[in-house]
């Protein structure tokens, strides 16, 4: 049979590339689907007061928005966080749930490192259904209600964070212990699952970058055989405390899990890509300054990234209006809510970098909103 060897290397760098190439224009595919989602959902679910589609879908982009796997998950805890009165994130691993990060405790600190009990009723169903549980207070970590405090409406949830088919991570959520918290069931579920699939675009772009073919590997010359591939990277290995540590060697040995990593300093930046299937145009990656430091570079890069996510939400939420602006002229004056919002929240993230010299928001305004045109955004916008 013909060896076929030489062909990975090839196929390798070709879808590569195509990943790195496709990166903002997936991104902001997953946005418009998570918003079709977010439409077809019932109205009679519960959501917090003054809470909207567009905000649910923000959580969602900053969740995407992290250039770590520690960043992601701070996002997600960050964006549960708005749908619930208390969250807490445990890590699972060897047969162990271990804190992690807390949000909404009186003491959040005590939450790391708090060993959750796996054999509760309510942790038991999630993590061996992978499913999510509502659960009465009695079928919840009894410890953890004595230290916490019980939940006033009487129920907790637990929501698993899945990454190859094993449960990585359980989140928790209720309405808090006074009765006036809220927790918002849907918009928790649709935070988790995309972090979920968020984290396994992450490692699978990393290890698909991992394998490129280096200079010294010819197209024309055959490989006898592919390297392995790199293990799944777990957020979370890192973490592990020292009580679990032997558990987790132990049970490992017969009941391999996915090994995952939270690593104690931020990984570098990396533009992460969902393989959604449609047919994309190619858009440059920016430049950074170019006598900039690395570190620099990378700042400026996001900063152009989240720029031009930002004006792409605003495009996205607001077609007619776009439509209508680009016709009469007045782009700002009919964007003007939105694009301010965005403004602000470009500014609170990059208002004081190195990136605030670049204007990277204002200037993608008026190339993505205008098509390089500023005469469209009208009389009132400030350039």
């Amino acid at each position: 049979m013909t060896d076929r060897g030489w062909m990975e290397p090839i196929v390798e760098r070709v879808v590569t590339q195509v990943l790195e190439n496709h990166a903002g224009q997936l991104r902001t595919e997953i946005v418009r689907r998570v918003m079709e989602e977010i439409a077809s959902r019932p109205a009679t679910e519960a959501a917090p007061a003054g809470a909207t589609s567009a905000d649910l879908a923000r959580a969602v982009t900053e969740i995407q928005l992290g250039t770590s796997q520690k960043e992601i998950l701070k996002a997600l805890l960050d964006g549960c966080a708005k749908y619930a009165a208390r969250v807490a994130l445990f890590v699972v691993r060897g047969g162990n749930a271990t804190g992690l990060q807390g949000r909404g405790f009186k003491a959040n600190d005590a939450v790391k490192d708090f060993a959750l009990d796996v054999k509760a009723p309510a942790v038991v169903r999630a993590i061996g259904d992978r499913t999510f549980v509502s659960a009465p207070a009695a079928d919840l970590d009894a410890r953890f209600v004595q230290d916490f405090g019980a939940p006033a409406t009487g129920e907790g949830r637990f929501l698993p964070l899945v990454l190859k088919d094993k449960v990585a991570a359980l989140v928790y959520a209720d309405a808090g212990t006074d009765g006036d918290g809220q927790l918002d069931a849907g918009s928790l579920e649709l935070l988790v699952l995309s972090t979920s699939a968020w984290l396994e675009v992450s490692t699978l772009r990393k290890q698909t970058a991992h394998k490129e073919p280096t200079a010294e590997r010819s197209e024309s010359r055959p490989v006898a055989s592919a390297e392995p591939a790199p293990a799944f990277n777990d957020p979370f290995a890192a973490h592990a405390p020292g009580h679990a540590m032997a558990a987790a060697a132990t049970a490992e040995v017969a009941h391999p899990a996915p090994v995952m990593t939270v690593a104690a300093e931020p990984e570098p930046a990396a533009e992460e890509v969902v393989p959604v299937v449609q047919t994309v145009v190619a858009e440059p990656e920016p430049s950074a300054a170019p006598a900039a430091s690395p570190e620099d570079q990378d700042v400026h890069r996001n900063a152009q990234r989240f720029a031009r996510l930002l004006v792409d939400e605003v495009k996205l939420y607001n077609q007619a209006k776009v439509a209508e602006g680009r016709k009469h002229k007045d782009l700002y004056d009919r964007l003007k809510e939105a694009i301010e919002k965005s403004r602000s929240t470009y500014h609170k993230r990059y208002g004081n970098t190195v990136a605030a010299s670049g204007a990277y928001f204002q200037h993608e305004l008026v190339r993505s909103l205008a098509e390089d045109d500023v005469s469209i955004m009208g009389a009132n916008f400030r350039h």
